[in-house]
């Protein structure tokens, strides 16, 4: 079973600025951004990554880049670009600020009722959620077969991407996906197994992430534990590990 850690890249000059980014060129990780990056890079650094993808908008690459820089044992290790994880399409709402964004009839039904939501010039919500949801369990099945199944990859994605992986994760209709928190820089982390996913847990933005990864001697299989069962990496009586 492979472990999704997917991040949300670092707070970015349009998140300040209060205006909707979407693909628009030009916009970058501010400097709390970049700390927050290699902030979220420390909680990463014990987590043995066999491959990282990344959309291939700016501030998702910039995070990318710091999340990987300097690690060891695979300082090879470089963000793969994949369309599927860009940022949503928003068309003629791209570059506006969301307060006047606010205002919009269309606003409401992102809102309470994203399946139906269309943005002009721009992108269906379901054709976000179809291809974000595709490029990832793609991705996740060719991990599994090159690295193993015990194999931890990272994903750099957008807010919404992310949020409707976790929707598909969770077993939730897109409708519900707004009821998602996922807040610049933080982790959330889903592994992947033959009979569902398990989300192990949802925009995280402190503590180590390490022990999230199941360990290499654990042969637990598919089935979700009845009562909730030991918990990651739980330690025993007899040798306090």
């Amino acid at each position: 079973m492979t472990t999704l850690f997917l991040v949300r890249h670092g707070r970015s000059t349009a998140n300040t600025a209060g205006v909707l980014a979407g693909r628009a060129e030009g916009v970058e990780l501010d400097d709390i951004g970049r700390e927050q990056a290699r902030a979220t890079a420390a909680r990463l650094a014990g987590v043995p990554l066999a491959a990282a993808v990344s959309s291939p908008i700016t501030r998702c690459v910039q995070t990318a880049e710091l999340l990987l820089a300097g690690r060891e044992p695979a300082p090879e290790l470089i963000p793969q670009l994949e369309p599927g994880l860009t940022e949503c399409d928003y068309g003629e709402w791209t570059g506006h600020k969301l307060s006047e964004l606010a205002g919009n009839e269309l606003w409401k039904t992102v809102q309470r009722h994203p399946s139906a939501a269309v943005f002009p010039g721009g992108e269906a919500l379901t054709q976000m959620y179809a291809r974000a949801v595709e490029s990832v369990r793609g991705w996740d099945r060719r991990i599994a077969t090159e690295h193993g199944e015990k194999a931890a990859w990272l994903a750099v994605s957008h807010g919404d991407v992310i949020k409707s992986i976790l929707a598909d994760a969770l077993g939730l209709h897109l409708d519900s996906f707004q009821r998602i928190m996922v807040d610049p820089a933080s982790v959330s982390v889903i592994r992947y197994t033959a009979s569902r996913p398990y989300v192990v847990t949802m925009n995280s933005t402190a503590g180590e992430l390490a022990p999230l990864v199941p360990a290499e001697d654990d042969d637990s299989n598919a089935d979700a534990a009845v009562g909730g069962g030991l918990g990651a990496r739980a330690s025993t009586p007899e040798t306090g590990e």
